[in-house]
């Protein structure tokens, strides 16, 4: 059977991980293996940067452009030496459509926009990462997900068409696998329509591409390979003494990714439970350890306390202006401009009066959101907070990440605690 493995932008961030990727599906050497990659370190930061300063006409874009090159430069002279970036096979026409998109005008559509600038990152490093492999000896071939997983038109938040991706995916990988190739190394993140437009599947997304290929291949097990030890019960860059998570269910595996953890994407979960795919989440510096399973059985959900942290969170109160209910008529009018605004909500809450929305603080969506709320609605908000999901919470973990706040709001229900909250002083 078939195994799937997605390596994040930390794992290829340069030679030397990329040389540990080769080390790592080494490990398996009788293995067929779906492996997904992410873009090289931090190079989907600096392209939506690129793509920011191209769309707002700054002059200083080529700038932007030259440091991702370089970056990709350097990793490419380590890994094979006397060698430009362009003689890696299949580079050259990608560095050509990124500078003849940046020369043309951008077009109103930003989110399209973003889609066929962002995906070069995945494009460059799995050419990369592949050439790699070949060198080594590890017997690989490298696929275009845009001709694989097929989806909508929903740009930056694509949805998967799964019929024709299983369809497509099954006729191009399988017979990968009868010419004696161990390896087929695919782009996470990327899609694309009908029409052949790309499309990426949400921030974060390759995780969820991983799930895709695992679906649609019948795969044994999905292995996402991080630089933490497992799933932890707490982001390190927000909580001292994290605990790694040996064993959970799908369910509340999706439960913690709803509330936000950022682990394992949200919508990677749903397509491994229903054909009771297991995922592990290994540490790619020691891959010999345990790590985490996640399975069906919910047994030991219950073990460990579980944070998740959302920072820059805008809180906004909606109010109708002639002081009657909130009601059905109102909430269906206010979901709908949030939806059109591409707007998700964090956290709700709703009083006769007001109704109260936690969500992320994106200042290119929150201002044109709020305009048009107020068209109708009396507003209010407050910005720089935080909201905290405890899961399996008790009075100590509540009184842990409460320490010289002041709670805005505070939910409760048998499992989970949530608050929204900002510094005190």
């Amino acid at each position: 059977m078939i195994n799937v493995f997605k390596f994040g932008g930390a794992s290829v961030k340069n030679a030397d991980a990329v040389k540990n990727v080769g080390e790592i599906i080494n490990l398996f050497p009788t293995q067929k293996t779906v492996v997904v990659v992410s873009a090289m370190g931090k190079t989907t930061n600096a392209l939506e940067k690129l793509l920011d300063a191209w769309y707002t006409h700054q002059p200083d874009i080529y700038q932007y452009w030259n440091e991702i090159k370089n970056y990709h430069q350097e990793i490419t002279t380590a890994l094979f030496p006397d060698s430009s970036l362009k003689d890696v096979p299949g580079v050259a026409p990608i560095l050509e459509q990124v500078e003849k998109q940046l020369d043309a005008e951008p077009s109103d559509n930003f989110d399209y926009e973003y889609d066929q600038l962002v995906s070069v990152g995945e494009l460059l490093s799995t050419r990369i990462v592949s050439h790699y492999l070949n060198t080594r000896g590890i017997n690989s071939v490298w696929l275009d997900a845009k001709k694989l997983i097929r989806t909508d038109s929903s740009y930056r938040e694509a949805k998967v068409n799964w019929n024709v991706s299983e369809e497509q995916i099954t006729k191009a990988i399988n017979p990968c696998f009868q010419d004696n190739n161990r390896v087929v190394l695919v782009q996470g993140f990327i899609g694309a329509t009908d029409t052949g437009q790309t499309t990426t599947l949400g921030r974060e997304g390759s995780d969820f591409s991983a799930a895709i290929f695992a679906y649609c291949l019948d795969a044994k097990a999905v292995t996402i390979w991080k630089d933490v030890p497992g799933m932890l019960n707490a982001d390190p860059k927000y909580f001292d003494n994290t605990v790694r998570l040996p064993k959970i269910s799908f369910k509340e595996a999706i439960e913690l990714s709803y509330y936000g953890a950022t682990v394992i994407h949200p919508k990677t979960l749903k397509p491994l439970q229903n054909k009771g795919i297991p995922l592990y989440v290994k540490s790619f510096l020691t891959p010999n350890s345990e790590g985490t399973i996640i399975q069906p059985g919910t047994e030991s959900d219950h073990e460990v306390p579980s944070f998740i942290f959302r920072m820059n969170q805008i809180l906004i109160s909606i109010n109708p202006r002639d002081f009657s209910f909130i009601m059905e008529e109102n909430l269906s009018h206010i979901f709908n401009l949030f939806h059109l605004f591409g707007v998700k909500i964090n956290l709700m809450q709703n009083s006769a009066l007001s109704f109260s929305v936690s969500v992320d603080d994106d200042r290119r969506k929150i201002e044109p959101l709020l305009q048009t709320l107020q068209e109708n609605y009396a507003i209010r908000y407050n910005r720089n907070l935080e909201l905290v999901t405890i899961r399996h919470y008790n009075t100590e973990t509540i009184d842990r990440v409460t320490v010289n706040k002041e709670i805005l709001v505070e939910q409760k229900s048998r499992y989970t605690a949530r608050m929204v909250m900002r510094d005190l002083g």
